[in-house]
């Protein structure tokens, strides 16, 4: 009766980690989905959708905007200022760099969520930016926060180097 009552807890305690090892699997999954695609929009600069997981320098919804990175000299030279900026950052990927259009994907450490972040050199001494979330609705003012980073880095450089 001791053997067959020991053979039970043993098979209760096995089936308990199997159960534990395929919700953790599912969980993995799950978070595997989380990075997204990348979106067709990108080099669109298309507006901000109604979702707080986005800051643009072209918005005209406050919750959305955030001033461009202005710059003196040129194109060039400020281009080579942000990629140094950029590279700087942690878990950060240059997607696309052509003459007028840089596509940085930033991924976050736990969950690794993916954020687009766009800049246009369209205009002379200024840089237009999209930042946005692959997925989600919320980025809890991420995207803000790191443009705003940006910013304060890219000036701080181009200042030190009149």
């Amino acid at each position: 009766m001791l053997n067959f009552t020991t053979n039970i807890k043993t098979q209760k305690s096995k089936l308990k980690l199997l159960s534990g090892t395929w919700i953790l699997l599912l969980f993995l999954l799950i978070l595997i989905g989380c990075s997204g695609s990348k979106p067709g929009s990108i080099g669109q600069f298309i507006d901000c959708p109604d979702k707080p997981n986005c800051i643009s320098s072209k918005s005209m919804i406050s919750a959305h905007m955030l001033s461009p990175l202005e710059y003196k000299g040129t194109k060039l030279e400020a281009k080579e200022t942000l990629l140094k900026v950029l590279e700087s950052m942690p878990r950060t990927r240059i997607s696309t760099n052509t003459e007028n259009f840089l596509h940085i994907e930033f991924t976050s450490k736990i969950f690794r969520f993916v954020d687009d972040v766009e800049f246009y050199f369209d205009k002379p001494e200024m840089i237009h930016f999209r930042s946005a979330s692959r997925v989600g609705h919320s980025d809890m003012g991420i995207n803000r926060d790191r443009m705003g980073e940006i910013s304060r880095l890219f000036f701080e450089a181009t200042k030190n180097n009149k």
